[in-house]
């Protein structure tokens, strides 16, 4: 018999998280109490705001449903090593649709895992390699996880930070946003060094430490983080205009490419056909390989530096092949 409130309490939900109907008797069994003392621990729970439903008959069951809002959630061992590493793996890789709130998540979740769970982790992501389309670098999470820390509780920031040149640096900043491209994540933050904002591209950052000297947030010069990544971005590289089209709907080719190349529009009486336009810097070699890899016919209409990239892969492949 559990005769300490709280950890009855959590003994409950852990039970009724599991997604069945629990009949009133077979709580009471489980946790070595009476029905009414059951009873009153889902008014308890349900003051804590977890949506406990009742059901009516001899031996009333309860379930949890789902809520207007969000309660805590209990979770096992298992469940918790399982989702560290699912959040490790997407943040290490900037994986698409993976943000800044995947980020906090398991910023959060670290700083309160046990030695012998985080030990558990770490020994299975060491050991796994995941299969990604290298449109990224990799970054090591536990950087991502200190500076989504450093954001949220609005701390100064130190860190190494290594320039596309290959020079090295210490910076100290006030950390504002992390940003993902879908390739990869970057920081913005305002650097204290050089008086004025900065991005700070995350795999080029090594020994983040959050120096725990709290910062007022500045007011951004743009209206938010991500337009000032994008600004940051295409100042610092020259962009070329491209435009291609595929052989298959917009949805279909859509999800087969990255989100930051643009949206496929569907072709007017292009009989089947739809037409991605946008911006890159990257180089056209890489755009050639990339726009290969969506698996159906495509025409590149410009430009004309991508249309000869394209046939001169294209003649590579075909003599690779025998062809």
């Amino acid at each position: 018999m559990t005769t300490d409130t709280p950890a009855r309490l959590l003994q409950l939900l852990s039970l009724l998280q599991t997604p069945r109907e629990w009949p009133g008797g077979e709580l009471a069994d489980r946790l070595g109490v009476s029905r009414r003392t059951v009873r009153r621990d889902i008014d308890r729970l349900r003051e804590l705001g977890y949506p406990v439903e009742a059901s009516k008959g001899a031996d009333g069951g309860y379930r949890l449903v789902a809520g207007k809002a969000m309660p805590p959630l209990l979770l096992d061992d298992e469940e918790t090593v399982a989702i560290a590493v699912g959040l490790r793996a997407g943040a290490g890789h900037a994986v698409a649709g993976v943000d800044e709130a995947s980020v906090r998540a398991l910023a959060k979740l670290e700083q309160v895992l046990p030695a012998r769970l985080r030990h558990r982790v770490t020994t299975l992501q060491a050991a796994t390699t995941p299969l990604t389309s290298g449109d990224g670098a990799s970054i090591a999470p536990e950087t991502l996880t200190v500076m989504a820390s450093a954001v949220a509780g609005r701390e100064r920031l130190r860190f190494a930070y290594r320039a596309a040149d290959g020079s090295e640096t210490r910076r100290q900043a006030e950390p504002y946003r992390l940003v993902s491209t879908g390739r990869r994540w970057y920081l913005v933050a305002y650097d204290l060094d050089r008086g004025d904002w900065r991005t700070f591209r995350v795999d080029r950052v090594s020994e983040p430490f959050a120096t725990g000297a709290r910062f007022a947030p500045r007011e951004m010069p743009t209206g938010s983080a991500a337009e000032y990544l994008r600004r940051s971005i295409q100042r610092r590289q020259e962009t070329y205009r491209f435009a291609v089209a595929f052989a298959g709907s917009a949805a279909e080719v859509g999800a087969r490419l990255p989100g930051w190349l643009g949206t496929p529009v569907a072709e007017e009486g292009g009989g089947g056909w739809c037409v991605l336009r946008g911006d890159t810097g990257e180089p056209v070699e890489w755009l050639a390989v990339r726009l290969a890899t969506v698996g159906c016919e495509f025409v590149v209409r410009e430009p004309a530096e991508l249309v000869s990239c394209v046939r001169e892969l294209g003649g590579r492949l075909s003599r690779a092949g025998g062809g």
